[in-house]
């Protein structure tokens, strides 16, 4: 499991999306990222999807997931 704790593009709050993990200042869950990718969608499509949601905090989650995901091989 991917610690997002020290990723700066996202944060986590119990009082909002049931404590998901979304991005800083937003609504939107990292799931919906993930999600939309797999489903075939690109990073533009995702980012004009979810005003708020902002190419460079995309870049940092998918860079923080490949890092970690790298880490844990």
């Amino acid at each position: 499991m991917i610690d997002w704790s020290s990723c700066a593009a996202v944060e986590r709050d119990s009082e909002r999306v049931s404590g998901a993990w979304v991005f800083r200042g937003t609504r939107v869950p990292l799931a919906a990222l993930f999600e939309n990718l797999e489903d075939g969608a690109s990073v533009l499509e995702f980012v004009d999807w979810f005003p708020g949601v902002t190419l460079d905090q995309v870049r940092a989650v998918l860079d923080h997931a490949a890092r970690s995901a790298l880490a844990s091989a």
